[in-house]
């Protein structure tokens, strides 16, 4: 039995949750339309290309949630699993998530996409352990700053080291599954390395390290 790491976004799923609920927030009239979508394709451009602050972006991502009430978020999430998530569920995906359950590993979704927007994609998944970006919540309300270390390039690492901390399990002939080349940091620690439908930089690095490549779409 080992611990089974999934990447979510492009991974599990063939969509960016996160880049979804900005366009979701557009669709709904939620945001200024003209500058959330400039901010929101530009951000996830400097995500692919590794140039993303992860904090000048969180400033962005979490707004939303600061200035809406949690039911009213609530209801929105509702229609953006319905809408933009259910659809890009990969049947791959989920059924390597079933053969890993199978074997008795404990499964973990590790993102840097945030738990409002995560923690119910990964129930829908059936998988109970997530590491994701935590907003900070005060008077149950969300304050649009984010509460720790955000869980994204080297902050995987971080996070990861941290939640283990409370865990019986360990890295030990761990697997982690990914298609960003911002979690190469975390590839490396693992014995069980896997490109899934690779972006171009972790392609790249996979074929030289030797890393398997597998597709789920």
């Amino acid at each position: 039995m080992s611990l089974a790491i999934f990447d979510l976004d492009n991974t599990l799923l063939a969509t960016d949750s996160d880049h979804a609920w900005g366009e979701f927030l557009v669709e709904q009239g939620a945001v200024d339309p003209g500058y959330y979508h400039e901010a929101n394709e530009r951000f996830h451009q400097q995500y692919q290309d590794g140039t993303l602050d992860i904090h000048d972006y969180l400033a962005l991502a979490l707004k939303p949630l600061a200035e809406n009430s949690p039911e009213q978020l609530a209801a929105w999430h509702q229609q953006f699993m319905i809408s933009k998530i259910e659809p890009n569920i990969l049947v791959k995906g989920e059924e390597l998530l079933a053969e890993h359950r199978a074997q008795g590993d404990t499964l973990l979704i590790i993102t840097a996409t945030n738990r409002f927007i995560t923690a119910p994609i990964a129930q829908r998944l059936g998988v109970d352990d997530l590491i994701a970006v935590e907003p900070e919540i005060i008077n149950d309300r969300y304050t649009g700053r984010v509460s720790g270390t955000p869980s994204f390039q080297e902050g995987k690492v971080l996070r990861l080291e941290e939640w283990l901390s409370g865990q019986s399990v360990t890295l030990d002939d761990a697997w982690f599954y990914s298609d960003s080349h911002n979690d190469i940091p975390l590839l490396e620690k693992i014995d069980n390395p896997v490109a899934v439908d690779p972006d171009e930089k972790l392609r790249e690095t996979a074929l030289q390290r030797g890393w398997r490549i597998i597709s789920l779409r």
